[in-house]
């Protein structure tokens, strides 16, 4: 039996006020900017332009073939798994956690999520009204993951002098203003995104003063915890147990990043309510990370003792062809830190800001745009990591090369052996170059 339907097609006039209805009640939310300049680095290629795509931050190393196997063998578990994490998964992460943070991580405070970004979303939705410390420069998500949850986001803005970091003052002023009825969150992330700089344990324990007297919840970001150049990092678990939560995943020093997994270590202190409240609302959104990447993961844990030169050759390769780019770069006058962990750097061109005015420039989103026109180089704007826009700072991601080519080729050489420049300028050829044409450009104004 067949029935005939007639298609009622709406009028020009009807779609337009159907349209208008819609779009005049949204929230509107910008697409992050590391994405977005990733999708133009590829369109300016595609229409044959040299690109260095120095806007991106994803690790340029593969997975170890041993963490691939086991997604593989992994790949016919197709149940949903529990909310919180497979239990295998909650004691490899947890026993991973003791043994290279030295935390007392429990696998009952484990958390398992579709990557790092849903996780802190989830973090900040639990609560009903906070007051959210996010230093500048940091990560270009977590504002706008505050704003959109409805909370306070008070901006911590640093210095090139003091390193990009917060100080213990900064923090005891901002915290001393805030409404002690409502929960004051701090944002740490170290080795950092934009900046590849860390804290010291004297910093971290100055640090944890403050945050005591005013009882503030940190949520530390150690994604890059294991991307440390000198394999030193310091968890502030180990600082402020009682009111740490530690976020770190698969993405950086497993090379997954597209896997979409990311792991917290909540305190005891937040074992009951809290943590209820954070499952319930897994529940009712993402519901679990995928079985065989939760399986995968599984393997990746367990097996950190058998990965560490593959990780140790990570690190090496990082930290020279940064510190080349370091050295590149202020040859031209732009101020840089040399980086100490993960693979970023963040450019200043504050000596140059004249030079830079006499040719229209004088902030960071005209700076990076001139950038990308007239040399090549992909760099993102110091706006979009929370600085000042009239700041002359942009975040350069220092791994555009072949990050499996690169690895092998350097299991030639010992790890105690420096790399010769020869290695880097052959393997790395992009990353030096697109920095040459950025300093040279810098030189010429």
């Amino acid at each position: 039996m067949s029935t005939n339907l007639t298609l009622n097609i709406p009028t020009k006039e009807e779609t337009q006020i159907f349209s208008d209805r819609i779009n005049s009640n949204i929230m509107k939310v910008k697409k992050s900017g590391t994405l977005l300049l990733n999708e133009i680095s590829k369109k300016l290629e595609a229409e044959g332009k040299r690109v260095y795509k120095f806007g991106f931050g994803q690790s340029p190393f593969p997975p170890h073939s041993s963490i691939i196997s086991a997604l593989k063998d992994g790949a016919d578990k197709s149940d949903y798994a529990n909310v919180q994490g497979i239990p295998d998964l909650l004691k490899a992460v947890a026993n991973f956690h003791k043994k290279i943070d030295k935390i007392d991580a429990d696998p009952k405070n484990i958390i398992i999520g579709p990557g790092s970004k849903i996780l802190f979303y989830s973090l900040f939705k639990v609560f009903e009204k906070a007051n959210v410390l996010i230093p500048s420069p940091a990560w270009v998500s977590y504002e706008p993951q505050v704003k959109l949850v409805g909370h306070n986001s008070i901006r911590l803005y640093t210095t090139f002098e003091n390193k990009w970091r917060v100080t213990p003052q900064m923090l005891d002023q901002e915290c001393s203003k805030l409404d002690k009825d409502i929960p004051i969150i701090l944002i740490m992330n170290y080795p950092g995104n934009p900046d590849g700089l860390t804290y010291n344990e004297s910093e971290l324990k100055d640090l944890t003063q403050v945050l005591r007297k005013h009882k503030v919840l940190v949520i530390s970001d150690e994604i890059y915890a294991l991307m440390h150049h000198k394999n030193e990092h310091l968890c502030f678990g180990r600082f402020y147990p009682e009111g740490s939560i530690i976020a770190n995943g698969l993405s950086k020093w497993c090379g997954a990043g597209g896997w979409r997994l990311g792991t917290l270590v909540l305190p005891e202190t937040l074992a009951g309510d809290f943590k209820d409240s954070l499952l319930g609302y897994a529940s009712e959104t993402y519901s679990c990370v995928a079985t065989p990447i939760q399986a995968a993961a599984v393997k990746a844990y367990d097996n950190i003792d058998n990965i560490s030169d593959y990780l140790a050759y990570q690190r090496k390769i990082l930290s020279t062809v940064g510190n080349m780019s370091v050295d590149i770069l202020r040859e031209s006058g732009i101020r840089v830190h040399a980086p100490e962990g993960g693979f970023y750097i963040y450019i200043d061109f504050e000596n140059l800001r004249e030079k830079l005015a006499k040719k229209g420039i004088t902030d960071s989103l005209a700076l990076c745009a001139k950038a990308l026109e007239e040399t090549g180089a992909a760099i993102l704007s110091g706006k979009s990591f929370g600085s000042k826009a009239e700041d002359l700072v942009a975040r350069l991601s220092y791994v555009d090369f072949d990050g499996a080519k690169t690895l092998e080729a350097a299991q030639k050489y010992s790890l105690n052996q420096e790399f010769p420049k020869e290695f880097i300028n052959e393997y790395c050829e992009k990353t030096i170059e697109g920095c040459q044409k950025l300093a040279d450009w810098a030189k010429s104004l």
